[in-house]
């Protein structure tokens, strides 16, 4: 008995002892190292390139001479994100460039305004910018309401006599001249008028769709006196722009103007005056090309309005997205034939 008690005696020291010598373990051992989560990088959301997509800043609409002797001196219109071109007086055509959110030194020459362009500036609920107009063009302006800047009366321009063309082709302006212009007017600076066009960001193809077609060389005669021009060049996935068979240039960087996007839109023109004016049937459905990447699909447009945005469809009726990058719009006389190789 003695000799069991002696043995849980024992036993007992030892217990203690080993709880003693946990908790002297516990007690003292090094602290795990805790482990540090690395934060998750934040992937940046893809945005666009061509434009912002989130600001609200209102764009800007300015008239284009495209005349033979103005054509030479061109400046400022790599940086619109949609340029248009149809058809005026005497076979000639005229370019009205749309700008957002650029700081272009120089732009021009600038020239006088042509009723039917104010449809297209309207859709983009942009400040129209001219050098003159023409009496439809002027009664238009009144009636609508335009926000315009005019350099027959308003500041923002200046003549450059050194090019030794005729006086007409001499007008030029930039993005900050017209900008202090508009604060002098007091017009409105921001839209909320969304954008015209539908973009991707990740790189869309046509070559897929049963309907398209092969598009590495485009012509577009609008007259004997201007052919437009495109050529694919598919290492950079751009359009070369030439006109009359001469490349179509910036005089200030000397750079080949060249576009994301073509669309061709077929609208119908008549004389609308004994000067030899054009009125063109902007309002309505018509057919034409969306042309990207070395391919072009046939596709519709619809303008219900004059200020409503036109809205250019696959022949399916869903509505085109453009890759992301500039759009050139040719407004195509509907007599005429796109040749598209």
């Amino acid at each position: 008995m003695k000799k069991s008690k002696i043995i849980f005696i024992i036993l007992g020291i030892i217990l203690i002892g080993g709880l003693i010598g946990v908790a002297i373990w516990m007690f003292t051992k090094s602290p795990k190292e805790e482990s540090i989560e690395e934060p998750i990088p934040e992937v940046p959301v893809p945005k666009l390139q061509i434009i912002d997509e989130e600001s609200n800043s209102r764009p800007i609409a300015v008239m284009i001479n495209n005349h033979a002797q103005a054509r030479r001196n061109h400046a400022g219109l790599q940086d619109a994100y949609v340029v248009y071109e149809m058809i005026v007086e005497g076979g000639l055509t005229r370019l009205m460039a749309v700008f957002k959110d650029q700081d272009t030194d120089r732009i021009g020459s600038v020239r006088s305004s042509r009723h039917n362009y104010l449809d297209y500036a309207l859709e983009h609920d942009a400040i129209y910018v001219h050098f003159g107009w023409s009496p439809q063009a002027e009664s238009d302006i009144r009636t609508l309401g335009i926000n315009n800047i005019n350099g027959l009366y308003d500041n923002g321009f200046y003549r450059d006599f050194s090019l030794g063309v005729d006086y007409e082709h001499t007008a030029f302006t930039s993005m900050s001249a017209i900008r202090e212009t508009i604060s002098q007017k007091g017009y409105r600076t921001t839209s909320s008028q969304p954008l015209l066009l539908q973009y991707s960001i990740d790189e869309i193809g046509l070559d897929g769709r049963e309907d398209a077609m092969i598009a590495n060389s485009i012509s577009l005669r609008y007259s004997a006196y201007v052919t437009s021009s495109y050529v694919y060049d598919p290492e950079q996935k751009v359009y070369d722009r030439s006109v009359n068979g001469e490349i179509h240039k910036d005089a200030v960087t000397q750079e080949q103007y060249h576009f994301k996007n073509i669309i061709i839109a077929s609208v119908n023109n008549y004389n609308l005056d004994s000067y030899g004016r054009q009125n063109l049937d902007t309002v309505g459905t018509g057919s034409g090309y969306f042309i990207t990447d070395g391919y072009a699909v046939p596709i519709t447009w619809s303008k219900p309005s004059r200020q409503a945005q036109t809205v250019y469809s696959y022949m399916d009726g869903t509505e085109i997205t453009v890759n992301d990058g500039n759009t050139f719009i040719q407004i195509f006389p509907t007599y005429q034939t796109a040749v598209i190789s």
